[in-house]
Parts: C-alpha cells; sequence; structure tokens
C-alpha cells in the first residue's frame, strides 16, 4: 500500500512530521513505529477502533500467512520469544496471538484508571498496531500497582517492564512509557502524580545512545532526589536482553546501584577521586610576573584565568603589558597571542622588541642610533630564533567588529594554541558593539562573558587591560587617586568575572619627578589568593623606556634578589 501523503502530524507521538497517510486511511508513524487504523490527522484525538477478529485478520498478514488451514489463537500463554513466565503474562494481562504453537504477537493491555482503554498489538516484525483510544492511558502495567510505595522500576517498553518484575523477584512495581524513548518526556508529565508518589523512581531505559539521553531528559522532570538512572553491563541492550541471558543478579545489583541523578556540571565528590588525581597530576605550574611584588600577592599567573589590568589615560598600562609579553616569550615555550587594538602590528613588535633592547626602539630618534642589521637582529632574535611560530599579533588598527575579534581570539586560542593572549583593550572592543539596541554595560557584559568561557574551555590566560571611568571630586586617576573596583568603567561584570585585577595609580601631575614616574600597582582582586592591597612600586625609566621595581609596600627597597 502506497503512501498518499507524507510528514504529518503522529496523533500518538510528540513528531511533527513522521507520519506517512496511506491511501485507505490509516497511517504509519516512523518516530514512534507505530500504525494508526483511522488516521485524524491533526484533530484533538485519534479513535482507532478495530476488533479482535480484525487483529487476529492483521496479525496473518503481517506474517505473510496466507494458509486456511493455520490454527490461531488470541490467549494467556508463557511469553517463551522472551523468555517471560505465564505468571508475569497474567499478572500484566498480557496475551499473544499464537498460530500453529508459534507466538507471532503480543497484545499490551493500557487502561485509563482501573478502565481497559486500548491495546498496543506487537508483531514479530516490531510493527505495533493500537486498538481502542490511545490518547488517555496511563502507563503500561499502572493500574496493577497503587501509587505511594519504595520503588518503581520505569522501562522504555513493555517486555522490559515485565522482565524489570521478573528479575527483582515479581516484588517491585515495574511499568513503561507507551511510546518509546521519543514520547518519554511526555508519557512521564501525563502521568507525573502517579510516579511521583514513589520514594524512587528507577529509570531504566534502553541501554544505547538515544536511550540514554532518553533517560537523562525523564530524569530532569522529576523533583530532585527523586530519579535514579540504571547502568547496565554493556553486552545488554535492556531489560528483557537481562533476562533471556539469565543474568538475573547481575540485574539486582545494577537496580540497587544505581546512581541518583545530577544535572551536568553538578558532580558527587565520592566518585571524583580518580578524576582529581588526574587534574592534579597534569596541573600546568604558574607562570611568575616579573616583579617580586606581585609574585608575593597572587603566587604567579595562571592559564584559564582571566587578569584584568586597570588604569587611567597614560598611566602605563601598555608599558606593563609590553614587559609581560617579553616576558612571557622569555620565560615560558608557550605560544603567545596579542591584540593591541590601538596600533598596527608593527607598534606591536616594536615595543616588545624595545623590552628585548632595553631602549626605546620605537621612536625614530632612538632607531637612528642602529643599523637596519642590528634591528633586524633584535627582531630575529625574539621572534625567529627559537621562537618561530610562537608569538602571534593583530594585522590591523583598531576594530570594527565585534564578533571578528572575538573569532581571532577564539582562533588564537584554539587554532594557534596560544597559551596566553593580551588584549589591549577592553573599551576599544566595547565601542564596536554598541549598537542602538545594546548599551554599554550590555556589550561589556557579552564580552566578559565570550572572554571567559573561551579562558575556561581552551585553557589560555588572558590578560586584560581596562579603562577606568571618571570619577567625583577636584583629583582624578592623574593624580594618583587610589583606584577602587568602582572605579571600573562600564560594568561591574569586569571585576566579577576577571580572577584577579590589577590597578596602576601615578601622580603624573607630580612636580617631583621621581613620583611622577613610579607606578603603585595595587591588587584590587586575586580568586586564588585572596591577597589584596598594594604590591609594589615601578619605577619608569625614560632612557630605555623599562619598568623597574623600586620598593615594597613595606617601603623595603627592592635589590633584585628576591626574584
Amino acid at each position: 500500500m502506497a503512501f498518499v501523503k507524507m510528514h504529518l502530524p503522529c496523533t500518538l507521538c510528540t513528531s511533527s512530521n513522521a507520519a506517512g497517510l496511506n491511501e485507505d486511511g490509516s497511517a504509519f508513524c516512523f518516530s514512534c513505529n507505530t500504525y494508526i487504523r483511522n488516521y485524524a490527522g491533526d484533530k484533538e484525538e485519534t479513535i482507532i477502533e478495530e476488533t479482535e477478529f480484525e487483529i487476529h485478520k492483521r496479525n496473518k498478514k503481517m506474517e505473510g500467512s496466507s494458509s486456511s488451514s493455520s490454527q490461531s489463537s488470541v490467549v494467556f500463554t508463557e511469553l517463551t520469544d522472551r523468555k517471560l513466565s505465564l505468571e508475569t503474562a497474567k499478572k500484566y494481562g498480557v496475551k499473544a496471538t499464537v498460530v500453529d504453537g508459534e507466538i507471532v504477537s503480543h497484545h499490551y493491555p493500557y487502561f485509563n484508571g482501573h478502565e481497559l482503554a486500548a491495546t498496543k498489538v506487537r508483531g514479530r516484525d516490531k510493527t505495533f498496531i493500537w486498538s481502542g483510544s490511545a490518547k488517555e492511558v496511563g502507563l503500561f502495567g499502572e493500574n496493577l500497582f497503587k501509587a505511594g510505595g519504595k520503588f518503581i522500576t520505569l522501562t522504555e517498553g513493555e517486555c522490559d517492564a515485565m522482565a524489570a518484575y521478573e528479575l527483582m523477584g515479581s516484588k517491585w512495581p515495574a511499568v513503561s512509557i507507551k511510546s518509546g524513548a521519543a514520547g518519554g518526556v511526555r508519557d512521564v508529565k501525563a502521568n507525573l502524580e502517579y510516579l511521583e508518589s514513589f520514594g524512587t523512581i528507577v529509570i531504566n531505559f534502553d541501554n544505547d545512545k538515544v536511550g540514554k539521553e532518553a533517560a537523562i531528559e525523564v530524569a530532569k522532570v522529576f523533583t530532585p532526589g527523586k530519579a535514579k538512572i540504571m547502568t547496565m553491563p554493556v553486552d545488554f541492550k535492556d531489560a528483557n536482553d537481562m533476562l533471556r541471558q539469565g543474568r538475573n543478579q547481575a540485574y539486582v545489583s545494577c537496580f540497587w546501584d544505581a546512581r541518583l541523578y545530577t544535572p551536568a556540571g553538578v558532580l558527587n565528590l565520592s566518585d571524583q577521586l580518580s578524576a582529581y588525581q588526574e587534574i592534579r597530576k597534569n596541573k600546568i605550574p604558574a607562570i611568575p610576573y616579573p616583579w617580586f611584588g606581585l609574585n608575593k600577592k597572587l603566587e604567579g599567573m595562571r592559564q584559564g584565568e582571566i587578569v584584568t589590568i586597570a588604569g587611567g589615560t597614560g598611566l602605563g598600562k601598555s608599558a606593563v603589558t609590553r614587559e609581560l609579553e617579553h616576558w612571557l616569550i622569555n620565560q615560558t615555550e608557550d605560544n603567545v597571542g596579542v591584540l593591541a587594538l590601538e596600533e598596527n602590528w608593527t607598534r606591536t613588535a616594536e615595543g616588545i622588541m624595545a623590552i628585548e633592547a632595553n631602549v626605546q626602539l620605537h621612536l625614530d630618534s632612538v632607531k637612528a642610533n642602529y643599523l637596519d642589521e642590528e634591528i633586524d637582529d633584535i627582531y630575529k632574535k625574539v621572534f625567529m630564533e627559537g621562537n618561530e611560530d610562537r608569538v602571534w599579533v593583530h594585522a590591523h588598527h583598531g576594530v570594527s567588529d565585534i564578533e571578528d575579534i572575538l573569532s581571532k581570539l577564539n582562533y588564537m586560542a584554539r587554532g594557534l594554541d596560544c597559551k596566553w593572549i593580551v588584549l589591549d583593550h577592553l573599551h576599544m572592543l566595547v565601542l564596536a558593539g554598541l549598537t542602538s539596541t545594546m548599551s554599554e554595560r550590555e556589550v561589556i557584559d557579552y564580552i566578559m562573558g565570550s572572554l571567559s568561557k573561551l579562558a575556561n574551555e581552551s585553557g589560555c590566560g588572558l590578560i586584560l587591560v581596562s579603562h577606568l571611568r571618571k570619577i567625583d571630586g577636584n583629583l582624578g586617576h592623574e593624580n594618583g587617586v587610589e583606584v577602587g573596583m568602582s572605579h571600573l568603567r562600564g560594568s561591574a561584570s569586569i571585576g566579577q568575572i576577571s580572577d584577579c585585577v590589577i590597578s596602576l595609580e601615578r601622580n603624573q601631575q607630580s612636580t617631583d619627578d621621581i613620583e611622577a614616574s613610579t607606578t603603585k600597582v595595587r591588587v584590587l582582586k586575586s580568586r586564588y589568593t585572596g591577597d589584596v592591597g598594594v604590591a609594589t612600586h615601578l619605577l619608569y625609566d625614560r632612557e630605555t623606556g623599562r619598568l623597574n621595581e623600586t620598593h615594597l609596600p613595606d617601603g623595603d627597597e627592592f635589590t633584585g634578589e628576591e626574584l
């Protein structure tokens, strides 16, 4: 019989396009594998009425039997094809069509309360036919067990429910959803009050990918702490498979070992010792900062964390990041990525080369003192000799698209395996994301969420430069005002998401040349150590462009031996 229309909604399961309509008005759903005798389309309910005689005739047709001499009957019998006892079959009211002594189909009764409302007929070829109204029926076997017991087993099929009942000594309730894995959530929600009345619901779905995924989705429906998911040995497909292979005791063990369902990301620590040992064994050591005072406060930089360096305009944020970039290239073998959004790539390269040469090499007046070959040698030493394919920079000045920059960050971390990435600066990126529908705070929240996800998933260490907001009063950050977390510009998420926040403070307007050139480095947040406060002081050398640690918070002079 040919289908006359396809991609129709199934009136028995949740599929919106898996049913095909036959010429005689019947239909077949390829999602729940069910034959529907009188398809009602998108009407409120599908009514399927079929006499036992018609069912028998269809069963014979399904089996390809055309012999008029065949002897058949629909009776209670031991379900030998599934190794289910006669007692269990009678308990669940399951009859079988027997042709010439051979079982060719099962008849599973479904009830609405205590009234028989429908029968599901399963042929040997796994074709399902419903008789009666399947719309309002409960779970298979629900009518047999009163609500409120200690345990109930929920399976994916009728034979599995009967097998689970038999395997557990015919003691504990076992029921089945009516529509297979695809309709599990819907069937459970329709019978939630009944299932929730039991102390524990043990979910024993098929031991395949579809069944395991469906079990998790069903477990989510129940009150937390109610559902356990049963895990069977890999050699067995389902409960009935274990019964047929005589693994009764193994099934009992699996039942009692069923683990309480917990949402993804919620772990039972008693199960995590081996994972913890593996993480501890493979932990990547922290990389020290180039300054003793910061190491004393922070115990170094760690991959997978976001370090935000904040300061007012002209307070040396770029000078600090260049020191860090050069330090990471020299002190590690890791790949390093730099996205300096306010400068082109040559300025970025020369800034790192200047640290190596110990002069302000980016200045033309300084470059004039060097031969081209000498400058080339510095370039080769920093970026080529032993450092091939290690340092990657953003190749365009400015930024016009926020997603483009986030994509570059992602590529550096995952595609180029950069373990350290410097983004200078956050608010240049924010400008690219501002729209008529998103405020500065919303854009910052989006960026910080994306950076956190990148750091967590890729394991790279992110060094982020952030500006400060203007503060009330006569003195601003250029006058050396102490920086607080509330000074971070645009959104509190900068401080909340960052693992570490370091502020730079300097009175650049001071008439004292030393004071105007000294940056106070303050730790505002350290998720790792919790140690905050002034860490050290860095003196800017105008001749070399370097930042040199001068004295520690307690006033002691820094000798360099502390590193």
